[in-house]
């Protein structure tokens, strides 16, 4: 062990310990076993966490069962999908908070193992953070997918809502039809089911070993959530009498795999600003460069909700992560351990094999890249990311005219005018990690874009991010943000840009003189701040670096 178990009775002084730990209901005896923390962030607030109450009694009977001692407690778990507008300058800045409360509970109190309840975007991978600066023994579970919602012969998920505002707007569906969406669509409490940063970054747990294959997949209702969650808090205490850290599979090797498997089934871009993120605080590098590399290393075997009509629920019948990292295994290191057991050399020679619906060979893909391409350019020398997968072959390269805009508001009521013209290409700044702050997603813009018809016409870009649930031309995390006087602060309406997917290139039709001398004369917004964002402001570093601030 690092660190004694505590609470042994020769130790004289911890009889402070013991005593306090005595008053919240722990016997001596409880004391001498180790002790697991149980970070949890169940919520009332947030869809994808509420089942976490529940699982975390289970985690903590089997942590019982395997001769352990569980002590819980809790995180903040902020909803993207509530949180819009005003309160999306809050969500990427928690992740950062999670990742120091974790880190600061878990040390403070000296336990000796974890394990990690969450569901969704920025606190799956803030734990995960905060897991790789502590590198204790730690498993994983997430609280498991959102029902669907079948109507007219479909199923429908949380995606559909969002660009069901577009189709309102554009008179394709009534208000009668709106509200019935609304009122149904979120059908169960559970991570929304579609391949958004939520399960994304649960596919990412499973790819490193961290969480039981297929706990991303299956759905929250299902008893075998129950079991998972029991199994999981007897292995733990397994993981810790082998002294098996995290970095055991939080590694190089764990990393690049996971990421190859994000790639290869349609993964959220929110990976590219959260893995960089991950990588540092593990002590490892990955930069936008190798991101792209990783993508281009993989086939394409699948994709989901909304880049596709399937969903998690045909995902997990077709077998789940564990059958997609076997379509691609050929692209990964089996030699890493993993947290459960057997190896994965055992887990994806038992797999389904691809079954060419919904996981595809890799001699038939969807196609021959993943999910994920960085561009580069005049506009954008540090790189922007684009979900590929999600865009029609006809706009994988478009130029056309900008309509600028300097803010996500400014751009919502572009879109709910009805004059938007085919071929342009909409520019959202100074909404970057600095700019906003708090590098907002454009989750509704882009929703509104797709729901209006316009995706084979009109492209967006920002230095902001889009939902990974985002489908269309959209374009995110152009660096430098505006803020700190990138090109993109000096376009003007009107400007021609050009996006070449395949070739990675995203440009504007000025001389480097004429945008040197552009950015002498911007005027940079006002957005005055304060309390946490005003040293968010000052810390973050930029989204090609993961915006870390702590």
């Amino acid at each position: 062990m690092k660190q004694p178990i505590r609470g042994k009775p020769e130790d004289i002084t911890e009889a402070y310990y013991r005593g306090l730990m005595q008053s919240v209901g722990y016997r001596v005896k409880d004391l001498r076993k180790p002790a697991i923390a149980v970070c949890n962030s169940w919520t009332e607030a947030n869809p994808g966490h509420l089942p976490l109450d529940r699982l975390s009694r289970a985690v903590k009977e089997g942590i019982w069962a395997g001769g352990g001692t569980p002590v819980e407690f809790n995180l903040p778990a902020p909803c993207d999908g509530m949180a819009q507008g005003p309160g999306m300058h809050y969500v990427l800045p928690q992740r950062d908070l999670i990742a120091a409360s974790m880190e600061a509970m878990v040390k403070a109190h000296g336990f000796q193992g974890m394990v990690v309840l969450a569901s969704c975007d920025k606190i799956i991978p803030g734990m995960v953070m905060g897991a790789a600066r502590c590198n204790l023994p730690t498993l994983f579970l997430t609280a498991g997918a959102m029902l669907p919602w079948s109507v007219g012969g479909r199923d429908m998920v949380t995606c559909d809502l969002k660009e069901a505002i577009g189709k309102r707007i554009s008179g394709e569906i009534d208000d009668e039809t709106l509200l019935e969406w609304e009122a149904n669509i979120c059908a169960s409490e559970g991570t929304c089911n579609m391949m958004g940063t939520a399960n994304t970054m649960g596919t990412f747990l499973e790819a490193i070993g961290a969480a039981p294959l297929g706990s991303t997949t299956l759905l929250t209702a299902a008893a075998a959530k129950i079991r998972q969650a029991r199994d999981v808090g007897e292995r733990i205490v397994q993981l810790v009498h082998s002294e098996t850290d995290f970095s055991a599979f939080m590694n190089e090797a764990g990393l690049s795999n996971a990421a190859k498997v994000i790639m290869a089934t349609g993964g959220s871009t929110n990976a590219a600003l959260h893995l960089p993120a991950i990588a540092s605080a593990a002590g490892l590098k990955l930069s936008l460069r190798d991101i792209d590399r990783l993508s281009r290393s993989v086939p394409l075997v699948a994709k989901f909700k909304p880049a596709s009509s399937l969903n998690l629920v045909d995902y997990h019948r077709a077998g789940g992560v564990a059958a997609a990292m076997k379509a691609i295994r050929d692209q990964l290191d089996v030699s890493v351990a993993r947290g459960f057991e057997p190896s994965w050399s055992e887990v994806l020679e038992a797999a389904p094999d691809p079954d060419g619906e919904v996981i595809h060979s890799p001699l038939k893909p969807l196609a021959a890249e993943g999910c994920l391409a960085v561009l580069s350019g005049n506009l954008a020398p540090d790189g922007a990311v684009v979900k590929q997968s999600g865009v029609e072959s006809g706009m994988q390269r478009h130029s056309g005219p900008a309509v600028v805009c300097d803010s996500e508001e400014q751009v919502r009521r572009i879109l709910l005018d009805k004059d938007i013209r085919p071929g342009s290409i909409l520019v959202v700044r100074y909404e970057g990690p600095k700019g906003g702050p708090g590098m907002r997603e454009l989750s509704i813009p882009a929703a509104m874009l797709v729901g209006r018809g316009l995706q084979n016409s009109v492209a967006m870009i920002t230095d902001g991010r889009f939902s990974g649930a985002t489908r269309g031309p959209c374009v995110g995390h152009v660096c430098p943000e505006a803020w700190m006087g990138g090109p993109i602060a000096a376009l003007q309406d009107g400007d021609i840009i050009d996006i070449d997917i395949p070739e990675r290139k995203l440009d504007v039709h000025l001389t480097p003189d004429q945008i040197k001398q552009r950015l002498e004369e911007q005027i940079v917004p006002e957005r005055p701040i304060e309390g946490m964002l005003k040293a968010y402001r000052e810390l973050v570093s930029g989204a090609d670096q993961g915006a870390v601030w702590i």
